[in-house]
């Protein structure tokens, strides 16, 4: 089954913590802040990551699309 890439470049903060709220720690631990205050950061994930520097966004994004189908599969499976 071929990787559907929900989460992009482009796709906003906010989104990613309001329709998957299992990437928020990933985030925080790729260095990509995602909460503050307990408001969602503003701005896209590509900027976010520019303002942190980091490079490797690419990778990044792969992996996060691979915890959010994993984790709509384990909620089919359930």
């Amino acid at each position: 089954m071929e990787l559907e890439f929900k989460i992009k470049r482009d796709t906003t903060i906010e989104e990613i913590v309001e329709k998957y709220p299992e990437l928020v720690r990933p985030l925080m631990e790729y260095g990509i802040k995602c909460i503050a205050c307990g408001e969602p950061v503003w701005g896209t994930l590509e900027e976010n990551a520019e303002e942190k520097g980091i490079e490797n966004l690419d990778e990044i994004i792969v992996e996060l699309n691979k915890i959010v189908h994993e984790t709509k599969k384990e909620k089919a499976d359930s």
